[in-house]
């Protein structure tokens, strides 16, 4: 089995004539005995296709003169094209450089940056083909080595030793499946190396994850390391539990803590189990119904001064100065702020500012993202005192390659709220479990090194790049279907900029017409400009926040973000049925929006695969074809409701049910004006656990007191949380849950995810829990 392979960028042809091509061949089958394969690659094109489309290169020989192919990056020849791009591509990847005659003098010729590129030279008459070849596959042994992250390296060294299993899990290195035929299925499908590596925490020479010792400790401080913080912590339950530790380290019973309503369930899981007051910041919203960032007047200290004397809450709290806060960065539609500005303005309102970085673990490897994510807060960009501590806890597997429930969290510790790791450590074991498994931790650690170096930038530039193709692809498709005139015209859009300026000469250039070069790499572009009708929100300052382009939201007809509505439309649910009907499943849809991810595991088949069913959608549209031919699982399913129906009619149904609706209006309001808060959080779930709650319908719910949390998808933000009044029959949110539950019944099918919510399933009721009143209530 090879252990690598080696790129041979050489201009000779391998099957040529001659003494030099004769030798060549030599050294390769030299390289090839010695358990490596070889890739030839006569040009530096077919040398950077090699190079893009093999990971598993562990040495390179590079010839000097290679020839160029259809194109080149400088003027310096083909062989300095195949040296750049192993140095964007790979980290510390050993390269020799071909040597075209036996000149001592022909090293002179060479520009001197070649020689920190290369590790050794090769005049390939000179030696014996052995020697040569002992000399690359040495190099590219040590490379094999060299590459492994702390804690995989070690986990393959125990593999390998093959020792007998004492210890848990009782399966014995997957020895117990082999036992029954449903273990023995699940053995041979994922195969012995899985079971073998899944280890018990009794394995002392693999180290210990609540110590933080041996090569998980090494693999922890290399992540911070790489992730640019002065510690991390390695979380296996998910970025949910690396909140919950954030929050229960951060702040305690009867402290306030200020948090970002677009907040994810379990920062205030993590308040419920604290006992800590929360008083919620109101980010700004746009026409479809997207959440926007906490506008600058909300963060500013007088105005979260005011926010926390007008909580019912802070009443009661230990002192009227928060101890912890907050904010979603980015968010799930990719709204991510100027990490530093935030840090600033909120530095005057707490010692401890947490970034929730679920969908945001590869900021740092870009410099697109520039001084956007929370690590880049640290003493070198908010000089003083006053600089709080700074946690980002990121969801590695989402957007990163680590295995599911993966995360990490990210400390960047200041003088005025010290983080001892002792005290910190405390918060970690309560949250996490002394059953790791060992793949998780594996995953972790490589998903580590995968970003460290140039690399790491190469990946994340890969995604962008795809992104912003397809961005450009759905415009000009448009312009494309208006040209030809033989159609109707094209009604998908991207939530994006109409057009960018390019900082070098001050031109507009409309967004799909600009330079993918000019895109990938200034972050201007994709500034969220104050005023701007593209994105809808109100109150923002120059440069306060970005979108970032590898979360692509695709718009539908019929709301814009400054929120006009047209008499015709086609909501995004529909589409969003169509497309997992067609096996591609989207990350979130709302009313008029559907959101697509463009992680590093993106190909041009894949959004190729996208864009081919978006126009698919677009003729059985034009066409007003059966639903039955469209969605035929949804007509089987609800004959009654869709049988007879056309796509057409569906979709001009539902637009006109959400514009009477206005359901997005209804969305707003609920989450603008806040429902009055009452009780503390901790305090409702104690009641709840102890039966001191009850579930009631919409119409019953009035006027009582939220014991559970109410979470709606779309948009996954809570809308109702433990302790707030659930209002006025005619209020904000009993009108908008009202809405939702209207439009259940309308289209089944189509429900909204609401966690938090009981439907009946004898007439589709919307059930809430509440506080109970009295005991016979």
């Amino acid at each position: 089995m090879a252990n690598g392979t080696v790129l041979l960028a050489l201009r000779e042809d391998p099957l040529g004539g001659g003494a030099s091509s004769e030798q060549l061949r030599r050294i390769a089958k030299e390289i090839e005995n010695k358990g490596l394969e070889t890739r030839w690659a006569a040009s530096a094109g077919d040398a950077r296709a090699t190079l893009y489309t093999e990971a598993g290169l562990a040495a390179a020989v590079v010839a000097w003169d290679l020839p160029r192919g259809r194109r080149g990056a400088t003027e310096e020849g083909g062989g300095a094209d195949v040296l750049r791009d192993i140095a964007r591509r790979f980290k510390d990847l050993p390269v020799f450089l071909l040597m075209a005659d036996e000149s001592d003098q022909d090293l002179e010729r060479l520009p001197l940056w070649v020689s920190e590129a290369v590790v050794g030279y090769i005049w390939p008459l000179e030696d014996t083909p052995a020697f040569i070849a002992g000399r690359v596959t040495t190099a590219a042994r040590a490379y094999h080595t060299d590459v492994l992250p702390p804690f995989f390296k070690a986990l393959r060294r125990f593999d390998d030793a093959h020792e007998y299993s004492w210890h848990t899990p009782a399966h014995a290195g997957g020895v117990a499946f082999l036992k029954s035929p449903a273990g023995r299925a699940f053995f041979d499908y994922y195969g012995e190396r899985l079971f073998r590596s899944d280890l018990s925490i009794s394995v002392g020479e693999l180290g210990s994850l609540f110590e933080h010792s041996g090569p998980i400790g090494e693999a922890e401080r290399n992540a911070a390391r790489v992730f640019g913080a002065d510690r991390t912590y390695f979380v296996l339950h998910g970025d949910s539990t690396a909140d919950r530790m954030v929050g229960h380290y951060s702040v305690t019973s009867d402290e306030i803590a200020l948090v970002d309503r677009n907040c994810h369930k379990s920062v205030l899981h993590g308040l419920v189990i604290s006992g800590a007051r929360p008083v919620y910041l109101v980010p700004t919203r746009n026409g479809y119904g997207l959440a926007g960032p906490l506008p600058p007047a909300e963060t500013d200290a007088a105005a979260v001064a005011a926010r926390i004397a007008g909580n019912p809450l802070a009443a009661g709290a230990v002192s009227p100065e928060a101890q912890y806060a907050v904010l979603t960065n980015s968010t799930y539609d990719g709204l991510c702020y100027d990490t530093v500005a935030a840090a600033r303005a909120f530095a005057p309102s707490t010692p401890r500012l947490h970034f929730d970085e679920a969908w945001f673990a590869y900021a740092r490897f870009h410099p697109l993202y520039a001084g956007r994510y929370g690590m880049a807060v640290g003493p070198d960009t908010f000089e003083g005192p006053e600089r709080p501590t700074v946690f980002s806890t990121q969801s590695t597997h989402k957007l990163l390659a680590a295995l599911s429930q993966c995360a990490m969290v990210h400390v960047k510790s200041a003088p005025r709220a010290p983080v001892e790791h002792e005290r910190f450590n405390e918060a970690f074991m309560m949250h996490g479990t002394t059953s790791a498994l060992y793949p998780a931790i594996a995953s972790l650690d490589v998903a580590t090194a995968m970003m460290d170096g140039a690399q790491g930038q190469w990946l994340i530039d890969e995604a962008i790049t795809e992104a912003i193709r397809f961005r450009q692809a759905v415009v000009r498709t448009g312009r494309r279907i208006a040209a030809a005139g033989d159609r109707p015209g094209w009604f998908f859009g991207v939530w994006q900029p109409d057009s960018v300026t390019d900082p070098a000469t001050g031109e507009r250039i409309p967004f799909a017409d600009a330079p993918p070069a000019l895109l990938s790499r200034e972050a201007g572009c994709w500034h969220l400009e104050p005023g701007a009708d593209w994105h809808g929100f109100a109150g923002l300052g120059e440069g306060y926040c970005m979108l970032d382009p590898v979360k692509v939201t695709l718009t539908c007809p019929g709301v814009t973000a400054t929120g006009e509505t047209s008499p015709w439309g086609i909501p995004a649910r529909i589409l969003t049925a169509y497309l997992a009907g067609r096996g591609i499943v989207v990350e979130k849809t709302d009313s008029y929006t559907t959101l697509v991810l463009f992680s590093m595991g993106i190909t041009k088949g894949k959004w190729g695969t996208l864009m081919d069913a978006l126009m698919d959608f677009k003729a059985l549209y034009d066409a007003d074809a059966p639903l039955d031919r469209v969605l035929p699982g949804l007509v089987e399913q609800f004959p009654r409701r869709y049988a007879g129906t056309t796509l057409g009619r569906l979709c001009q149904d539902m637009h006109e049910h959400l514009t009477r609706a206005d359901l997005i209006t209804a969305l707003d309001t609920a989450f603008q004006q806040l429902p009055e808060p009452v009780a503390p959080p901790r305090r409702c779930y104690q009641q709840l656990i102890r039966g001191g709650t009850q579930r009631l319908r919409l119409a019953e719910a009035a006027g009582r007191v939220a014991a559970a949390m109410v979470t709606v998808t779309p948009p996954g933000i809570p809308v109702l949380m433990p302790g707030e009044s659930v209002g006025a029959p005619d209020g904000p949110l009993l009108r908008y849950l009202g809405a939702l539950e209207a439009f259940d019944r309308a289209f089944p099918g189509f429900h909204s995810e609401a966690h938090g919510v009981t439907i009946d399933p004898e007439n589709g009721d919307y059930r809430i829990e509440c506080v109970r009143l009295t005991t016979d209530d």
